[in-house]
């Protein structure tokens, strides 16, 4: 049985010297239960990989998501890019349904212009969801359908992916749940997210608006500018703001279900920091 909240790396442990799809045994061996196998720089792993990952985190009660590769965009107006972005959560379907992912996550692209140069947020998401229904076609078309797709909250306010975007996508299709990443909300709204009312306020919005039977998640310091994110930064680092505590404490208070996935840059170091602060809150 799975925990309640478990806590994993976004890649890769940052001490363990074998290849990524064997690390599950080395990240239960730790204490934690969640890998989320990092695909971001291209699906480069093979279907024989992938099924040796998913026996070693099945025999380890870990639970595997992956996240797609960072170039997708699926409100561009150039036709290539949709097709190409539609290939390649294609495949990640393909390699999740190999690994045994529970979520595929992904960045889902970034806003259209105006004339006047403003951000064309309305139209943007209309082309997104047009897309998703494409990739669907070819999904059905070739027999995959076991999969979940977990477009993520973005950290830069360029891009497509505001909470309020994630809720819409989520909700038009049955097989999407959203990744909400805290650090990058936190980022596009340079800092506001201060107060356990603060994380109150985003659960609560999640829980009136989607069907949410585990909240995949994303946690870590982050610096920002007026753009949003510029770079994650360790737990230590407390001068970048973010405090974990009040997460944890919010979904506990909330009696939330959830997965939170450390993007710092200490991985599964800071992913136990998490976990040793989730457990003397219960």
């Amino acid at each position: 049985m799975i925990p309640k909240i478990i806590f994993g790396p976004a890649g890769r442990p940052i001490n363990f010297k074998g290849p990524g799809y064997k690390a599950s045994q080395y990240i239960k061996n730790e204490g934690l239960d969640a890998y989320e196998y990092q695909g971001g720089r291209g699906l480069k792993i093979g279907e024989k990989s992938a099924r040796i990952l998913k026996n070693n985190s099945n025999e380890n009660n870990v639970l595997v998501s992956i996240h797609a590769p960072y170039f997708i965009n699926l409100s561009s107006n150039k036709e290539k890019i949709i097709e190409n972005s539609i290939d390649i959560l294609f495949k990640a379907a393909q390699v999740a349904d190999w690994m045994g992912a529970y979520r595929i996550v992904f960045h889902p692209g970034y806003y259209l212009k105006n004339n006047n140069s403003s951000f064309d947020k309305v139209n943007s998401l209309k082309i997104a969801i047009s897309t998703i229904k494409k990739l669907f076609e070819k999904l059905d078309e070739n027999n995959i359908n076991n999969f979940c797709f977990a477009p993520e909250t973005t950290g830069k306010k360029s891009q497509l992916g505001n909470l309020e975007e994630i809720i819409a996508i989520c909700n038009e299709f049955d097989q999407f749940k959203p990744t909400i990443d805290f650090a990058h909300l936190y980022a596009r709204n340079e800092g506001n997210i201060k107060t356990k009312q603060d994380f109150n306020s985003i659960l609560s919005k999640l829980e009136d608006e989607l069907n949410i039977d585990r909240l995949h998640c994303h946690f870590t310091r982050i610096e920002y500018s007026k753009s949003g994110e510029k770079r994650h930064h360790t737990l230590a680092e407390s001068n970048f703001g973010l405090e974990p505590e009040l997460l944890l404490k919010s979904l506990v208070e909330n009696d939330f279900k959830a997965t939170i996935i450390c993007e710092s840059p200490l991985l599964d170091e800071d992913a136990l920091i998490l976990k040793n602060i989730y457990e003397n809150l219960i």
